[in-house]
């Protein structure tokens, strides 16, 4: 797996919204989804490396394709 750097939580959200997620619910986390997936973001800035990591492969999502929507 390609590194993937700290993401402030914000621009995390972005991204998977031009993924084409939506956001559900807003509060400490993010929950986002696309109607199949549900990923939850921390609000930290930034998220951790390997967080971020886990949240793209949740979203169905290479580390690639998630650098690209960034």
């Amino acid at each position: 797996m390609p590194p993937i750097p700290g993401v402030n939580h914000r621009r995390a959200v972005r991204a998977f919204e031009r993924g084409g997620f939506r956001v559900i619910r807003e509060g400490k986390h993010i929950v986002m989804s696309n109607s199949q997936l549900t990923i939850v973001i921390p609000r930290n800035d930034p998220v951790n490396s390997y967080t971020m990591a886990g949240i793209v492969l949740q979203a169905g999502l290479t580390i690639d394709e998630f650098m690209t929507l960034l």
